[in-house]
C-alpha cells in the first residue's frame, strides 16, 4: 500500500469532482486498470477507463440537487472508506485502494447499511 501520498486529499478530489460533474477530472484520478464494483440498485462492476466513463456519465449528467455529499470520511488499513450521497442523493459507502502512483485502484460501494463488497484486491495488484 502506498503511503508516500495523501489518500484522504485523493478522496476529497474523487468527491469534487463528482459534485462538479467534471468526468474528466473523475476518470484521470483513476488507475488505467482501476476496477469499480458497484451493489446499488443491479450492481454493476466496471474496469479500465472506458467502463468507468460508461458508469459515471449517465449519473454525472442526471445528480439529484443533493448529491455527492459528505457524510464521513474515514482512513482505513487498506485504504479509505467514505460515507456520502449518492447521484441520486441516496446514502453510500464506499471503499477505496489506491496504487503507489497515487490513482485509485479499486473501489467497492454499496447502499448505507449494506455490506461492502469485496474488494478483490490480488497481490499483484500495485
Amino acid at each position: 500500500m502506498a503511503d508516500d501520498f495523501d489518500q484522504l486529499a485523493l478522496v476529497v478530489d474523487w468527491l469534487d469532482a463528482c459534485r462538479k460533474r467534471d468526468l474528466l477530472a473523475l476518470l484521470d484520478l483513476y488507475a488505467d486498470d482501476a476496477r469499480s464494483e458497484c451493489q446499488c440498485g443491479e450492481g454493476k462492476v466496471s474496469e479500465g477507463r472506458a467502463e468507468l466513463e460508461s458508469y459515471w456519465r449517465p449519473r454525472l449528467d442526471a445528480s439529484a440537487p443533493t448529491a455527492f455529499g459528505l457524510e464521513e470520511i474515514t482512513p482505513t488499513s487498506e485504504g479509505v472508506v467514505l460515507d456520502y450521497l449518492s447521484h441520486d442523493g441516496e446514502p453510500v459507502r464506499i471503499a477505496f485502494t489506491f496504487s503507489r502512483d497515487a490513482k485509485i485502484l479499486r473501489t467497492a460501494c454499496a447502499p448505507a447499511g449494506q455490506a461492502l463488497p469485496a474488494l478483490r484486491i490480488r497481490l499483484t495488484d500495485r
